[in-house]
Order: structure tokens, then sequence, then C-alpha cells
């Protein structure tokens, strides 16, 4: 089986070894398309842009009438990019209903049904990382590549072949040595050609800074293929509840990715990170390098006077770190490159529904089919949550649906009634026979060296694929999807509440003990005696043919606070929290550190000791022995600071103690900015955006945190779980802690 061959899935052209689609003409595109010498050669092709239409038009463009009967039913296909662009002026300004992409690299991909990256596999990129140590001067904060003052210490380089390069900026001539810095730069990206940039917080931070250094001394950054300069225009991106503002960069024939937004994503289903910046996601990971603190901004600026050797050792450290993390994180997004109509710069910060569109969108225009219009959003009920007994239960199990939605989706017909094609039952269909043969492919080759390769692309292509599968569900409930159906959504949510309520009746009937239900999956204590071949005959009995249960994960204890809110203990030891109540960033550090001891001494049956846990905090607290990173509270900033500030004018917004510190500072905040902070003063009842100050304001000599506040904060955490945890008896009635 060639995973490649679903024309509907990978695009309906073969053309293998395409690395990159530039527009360099008005009617033609550039492809870099990488040779089995592994040579880049360059090839042109035609490129026509086309607009969807409700009606025809009198216009210069080719008008074709579409198949079928849906709204949109004629294509006008324009003669280059100037004429769509003037074509979509003209329908803007005369109101008139279209449809069309604005990237004509998308467009192109689509029409022409190529893709990226076919034929080859994830080791063939040139991949080059690129870090920057900067000096900034002793009276400021922070960097600026602004101030004459400030300027590069270092470029660390390293690429996938394991090689590696420190440009090291002279401190006795720090500007020409910058300068030397900038032009060795430009070197090594000619020489050493990568298809991909990547970096940590690339586009916010090295690359804007590299710019306006250039720029200052002069020098041009030769860095597009073709000899052109980096573009940069203001773009957006919305991981789940955060919208990221950040300069986006292109690269003529490369691609730029930043492994913060990577991160980014990955905690989007996780959410374990403690932070987003290099060494606290490389900790995550394990990735350090043998660096477990990367050292402070002054620090390394004293290494760079002092001994360049520390210096260089950090430097390639963190690009060391930015490969290994960027090879973790980014293969899902090489395989989606394949399937989808993108850049593989955008397919990484594309939403997940609105990729699944666009292969929607692809298909319907190679068969010459009219599309929807947009459909009518509404509320509906979502997936089945409760919780039937809280505190703590032992011997957990828990069973699921193997993929719930997508189940339910195959086996009951629901699918969006305007898909006339038949597309999302067989790309369902075709996405779940594919993981079930990349898993068995990935097996075959584990523990074979020669075959590692082999492995990590169908590990990619499974995981990609599992992605996929999950996100047509949500595709049915996205509002700017052509062929969405928001009737069929809910009609899925509600029969997989009704299997979910089936299987827990028959749980109950057997005489098992059903504590929390979390979407796709139940847990329960089972009935004495019983073996998972049992249960699992039983409820299979009572399910529809084409619905799988699974019996995935034993746990020693479980701690049930409330819905969508539980602890696990797992076999070996390890503790799982699952829910922003037990495991939220908006809480401090201390207060998580908190929180997971004492539902660990509920889980392993030790609550005795859990009033010395608290008097521990407490002696902490008032002894000023926390380290100061536990009381810091780190808030990203979703607005701009001018959209701030009107809100506040207009009442429309509560003053912020993240804001007034971003105005405060001085430094050019943009959304998504993170920003950390603690609380100083003595009184605990205090305005947080009044007492806050910046955690870089820290004077370790003489500490300030509000020791009240923060005992208060404590107490209440306290007050939440008082219910699950014994009380402390009065002193003349304890023979021990109770």
């Amino acid at each position: 089986m060639r995973f490649t061959d679903n024309a509907v899935l990978f695009g309906s052209d073969p053309t293998e070894g395409i690395i990159a689609v530039e527009p360099t003409a008005d009617a033609e595109v550039t492809l870099y398309v990488r040779g089995g010498d592994g040579s880049t050669r360059l090839e042109t092709a035609e490129f026509r842009p086309w607009v969807w239409l409700q009606q025809p038009l009198e216009t210069s463009a080719e008008i074709q009438e579409l198949a079928g009967d849906l709204p949109y039913r004629f294509l006008a296909t324009c003669k280059g990019w100037r004429h769509f662009q003037n074509l979509r002026q003209q329908l803007k300004r005369d109101q008139v209903p279209h449809f069309a992409w604005s990237d004509p690299i998308q467009q192109y991909l689509a029409a022409s049904g190529r893709t990226l990256f076919k034929g080859l596999v994830y080791e063939d990129l040139r991949r080059l990382q690129l870090d920057l140590s900067v000096y900034c001067a002793p009276e400021f904060e922070f960097p600026s590549a602004e101030r004459a003052s400030d300027h590069l210490m270092a470029i660390a380089l390293s690429d996938a072949t394991g090689w590696e390069e420190l440009i090291l900026v002279d401190p006795r001539e720090p500007l020409t040595g910058e300068k030397a810095a900038l032009e060795r730069l430009n070197a090594v990206l000619l020489e050493r050609d990568p298809d991909i940039l990547e970096g940590h917080n690339i586009f916010k931070f090295d690359l804007p800074y590299l710019t306006a250094r250039a720029k200052r001394h002069g020098v041009t950054l030769p860095w597009g293929r073709d000899g052109s300069k980096p573009g940069t225009r203001a773009s957006r991106v919305q991981i789940a509840e955060k919208a990221i503002a950040y300069p986006k960069t292109e690269i003529a024939g490369r691609h730029v990715v930043d492994t913060f937004l990577l991160a980014q994503y990955y905690d989007v289903g996780t959410r374990e990170l403690e932070g987003f910046g290099l060494e606290e996601v490389a900790a995550h990971f394990s990735l350090t390098q043998g660096q477990e603190r990367r050292p402070d901004a002054r620090e390394l600026q004293r290494a760079w006077l002092e001994a360049p050797s520390e210096l260089a050792a950090h430097a390639l450290g963190a690009v060391r770190t930015s490969r290994a993390l960027a090879d973790l994180l980014s293969r899902s997004y090489f395989t989606q490159a394949q399937i989808f109509p993108y850049n593989f710069q955008d397919v990484i910060v594309r939403g997940n529904a609105t990729k699944i569109d666009g292969l929607f969108l692809r298909e319907y225009l190679r068969r010459g089919h009219s599309l929807p219009e947009f459909p009518e959003t509404r509320m509906f009920e979502g997936g089945y949550t409760a919780i039937f007994e809280q505190g703590v239960a032992r011997d957990v199990w828990h069973c699921d649906v193997a993929s719930l939605y997508p189940s339910v989706m195959l086996r009951f017909d629901y699918f969006p009634r305007h898909d006339v094609l038949h597309l999302f039952r067989g790309l369902l269909s075709d996405l779940r026979t594919f993981r079930l043969e990349a898993k068995a492919r990935m097996r075959e080759a584990a523990g074979d060296p020669a075959r590692r390769r082999e492995h990590s692309g169908y590990s990619a292509l499974q995981n990609t694929f599992k992605i996929l599968i999950n996100s047509f569900y949500g595709y049915l409930g996205f509002s700017q999807g052509h062929f969405a159906d928001f009737d069929m959504a809910a009609a899925v949510t509600a029969k997989g509440r009704e299997l979910l309520t089936l299987m827990v009746e028959r749980l109950r009937a057997l005489g098992a003990r059903v504590v929390e239900i979390d979407t796709d999956g139940i847990y329960f204590v089972p009935p004495a005696g019983a073996t998972e071949a049992m249960l699992d005959a039983d409820l299979q009995a009572a399910l529809p043919e084409g619905i799988e249960v699974e019996f995935d994960a034993r746990y020693r204890a479980m701690f049930s606070y409330k819905a969508k809110n539980y602890a696990l203990l797992t076999a070996d030891g390890e503790l799982v929290l699952k829910g922003g109540a037990l495991k939220s960033r908006g809480l401090e550090k201390f207060q998580r550190d908190y929180t997971e001891r004492l539902i660990r001494l509920l889980l392993e049956e030790r609550p005795a000791e859990i009033p010395a846990l608290q008097e521990e905090f407490e002696r902490a607290l008032r002894e000023r022995t926390l380290p100061i990173e536990d009381l810091v509270r780190t808030d990203t900033l979703q607005d701009s600071l001018t959209q701030y500030q009107k809100k506040i004018a207009g009442s429309a917004r509560n003053k912020s103690a993240a804001y007034e510190l971003a105005l405060q500072s001085g430094r050019p905040f943009q959304p998504g900015d993170q920003v950390r902070y603690y609380i100083t003063g003595t009184k605990k009842n205090v305005s947080s955006y009044q007492a806050a100050k910046l955690l870089s304001d820290w004077n370790p000599a003489q500490r300030d945190e509000n020791v009240e506040f923060y005992l208060a904060k404590l107490a209440d955490l306290a007050a939440k779980f008082a219910e699950f945890v014994p009380q402390r008896k009065p002193r003349e009635e304890q023979g021990m802690l109770f």
C-alpha cells in the first residue's frame, strides 16, 4: 500500500521532491525540487488563480459553470495574480457573493494537485538552527536592536547533520565584529543552503534582531534561494484560547519553523508544560543537553568578556536543544505538508478544521463541482461528562469507545448533508485504515537499527492520521467550513452520550462502581472477581456493531474532585493530573506543588502527613525560603497595550497587573507575550495591579514578597480540599498529628 496513491488525501499529482513553491511572476510559480542526488533544481509552472461565484459575471476572467446545484456554481479563472486581485476588489466593492483563497501558494497547490515533500522522508530535509546571544547595556533591563549600545555577542548555528559553528563577535571591536558576523551568517546560509530555518522564538526575537542590526550596518541579507531579502508582515495565530501576534518572516524557497509555536501547539492537547521558554520546554522533554539552567543575560555577558568558551558552550547547547525539539515536534507537520495544499511554514499555524476544509475544496475543484455556502451556526450539547463519586477510589479501571466520534459517524452515517461527492465518509474510512496499517508497519520496523528512518516515518504518519481522524468531528461544528453541519455535529454528540449511558448501565448491572465519565471514557471500580474479558464481552454484546470497546488502563487509585478534574495514580507511582482546577497555570507554582503533594498523600493512603505538609508550606512562606519563581504568576497578553488602554478608558474591563507592568516597563509588548510578576506588600487584601512587581526587578538581598497575601492563597487552596482531608485535632488530644 502506498498511502500517497490516495488522490483525495495526498493530492492528485504524484510529482515528488517539491520542497518549496514561490510565486515569482504574475502567472507563474517557481518550484524548488530536490533531486535524487540531493541537489536542488528550479522549475517553473503556469499559475492561473480563480474565484468561486454564485452567478456568472461580465468580466475578462474565464467563467466555467460547475456541476451540481450548490450555491457557488461558477468558477472565474484569472489571467494572473494582478488580474485576480483586481477582480476580488471589484467583487468586494460591488458586494457580490464570492469565495477565494488569498494565498497564491495555496491556490497553486490546490489547482495542480501537488503537495510538498512527496517521495521524501523527514531526514531528507536540510534543517539549520539559529540562536543569538546579545549584549544589553547595563543601564537597560532588556536588549533592543535599535540601541547603538546593544549588539550581537554570538550567533550559534547547527544543522541536522551535526555540523555546528559559533560566530563570535570580538569584545574589543563589537560593532566591527557584529558586521562581520552578519556577513559570515550570509555566507553560511549560502553554503549550507537549508530548506528550513529553525529556532526558539525565532519570529519574535532572532529574525527581527538580525534584520535591525543588518540595517544599522548596511548589510544586505540575501537569504532567499533567489537572492532576495526576507519579507516580514504582521501575523496572528490562534492556539486554543490564546491569540499570539508575531512578525511572520518569509524567505523565498525556504521555510521558517519556530519551536516556541510548536511547543504551544503540543501543550494544547497535554497541558503539561510549565512554561514555553526553551529551558522549560527542553526540561519537560529531557533535552537539556547537560544544561540544567541557562545562564541569565548578565552572566552570558560576563562570559563573553571573560570566558568565551563558556558562552560558546551555552550558545551551541541552545541550538542543539532547538534542533532536538524541532525534530521531536515537527515531524507530523512534515507529513501534513505531504497532504494539505499549504506551504510547510503555513501548515503548522493553520487549524485542523481549516486544513480539512482545504482537502474538500481541492477535490471539489478538481472534479469541477459547485460548493455550498458556509453553514448556519448554532449551539449544541457537547460530550458526556459526569461525576458520580467524589474523593478517593482504589483499583480504578478505564474503558472507552475506540475513536468514539469517528466510529459513531461511520456506523450511523452521520455525514455532512452538502457533501454530495461523499468525500467525508471516504476520507474518514481511509484514514482509519491507513492509521492501522501505518501502526503495523511501525511495529515491524521497531527495534531494527537499520530501519530507524522507516520507523520514524511510519510513527509520524500514524500520528498524523490520528490527529486528522479526531479532527473530522470538530470540522462538523466549524463555522468557516464549507461542508460543516451543526445538526450533524449535534447528532454525533447525542449518539455518543447514548452509547456511554448504555455502557454505564451495563457496568452498574454487573456490580461496578462508576466514578466519572470524561467525554469518551469511563473510570470505574470493577466488581469483585471481574476480568477484563468478562466485562468486554458483556459491553460489546450490548453495543451496536462497529462500536468497539477498549480497556486501556488500570490505576492504583483515583481522586475524583469534580467533573473533568481528577487525579490518577499509576501502577508505577506516576501521578497524572487532569483539569484546570488541579493543574491550572493560573495557580502559582507553590500552589501547584502543594496540590500535587496533597493529592499524592491522599492516593498513597498517607493522609496523616497532610497537616505537616500544610505547616511546611506555611513556614516556608513566612521565612521566605521558597524560591521566588514559586510565587511568580505568568500572564499572557491577549490584547495590545493600546487596546487594553482603550478598554480601560471605556470601562470595558478591569485593570490587570500584567498589562500595568507592561506599560510601566516601556517595552514594546505584543499580544502573545508573557509577563512574569509577583505581589509585594504586607496585607493579604491588596489590588494585584497596584502591588505587582516584575520578576526581573526582584532583589534576593531584599526579599519583598507579600507573605500574608500568599498565606491567604494557600489557605484558600487548602479549604478547597478540606472535605477530603482529615482535620487536625486540638493539641491536647494529639498522640500524633491527628
